[in-house]
């Protein structure tokens, strides 16, 4: 694979949302309140671990995988539990994205990876949201969806 591939460029995408949501679990972490710390903790633990498998897939796809930032912006300032409970919802959202796209770009075992991916995302943030959304990682979709 060259690194212009859509699988290698979907799995690097994948990745970089990887690191991205370890950095913000940890802000999620930070403010949220003890009654959810277990399940916030339990998350970063799943998106370190996911982290690592999307770094191997990078690089078994002949990809130098991308490294995380030093810091990242967050999308709004996150005071209190409520807006760590907001965070959580928006890092998961992010990550079924980037999941989707590479399930449509991925193939064999990158795609059956990213296909569970996908779920597991679809599950934290329903829990966090306190319910499902239609269309995970399909924005265009479920904005659609909600229109109806």
């Amino acid at each position: 694979m060259t690194d212009s591939s859509p699988q290698l460029e979907a799995a690097q995408a994948a990745l970089a949302a990887e690191h991205a949501a370890v950095y913000g679990y940890g802000v999620v972490g930070g403010r949220i309140g003890a009654d959810r710390g277990a399940e916030a903790r339990e998350a970063h633990a799943a998106h370190l671990s996911r982290r690592d498998l999307m770094d191997r897939a990078v690089r078994d796809l002949g990809g130098a995988p991308v490294a995380a930032a030093a810091g990242y912006a967050l999308p709004f300032e996150v005071t209190d539990s409520a807006g760590a409970v907001e965070l959580a919802v928006e890092l998961e959202t992010r990550l079924a994205g980037a999941y989707a796209d590479l399930v449509l770009a991925g193939e064999g075992e990158v795609r059956r990876d990213a296909a569970a991916a996908l779920r597991e995302t679809a599950v934290r943030a329903a829990r966090w949201r306190g319910h499902g959304e239609p269309f995970p990682g399909l924005a265009e979709y479920a904005e659609r969806e909600g229109e109806r």
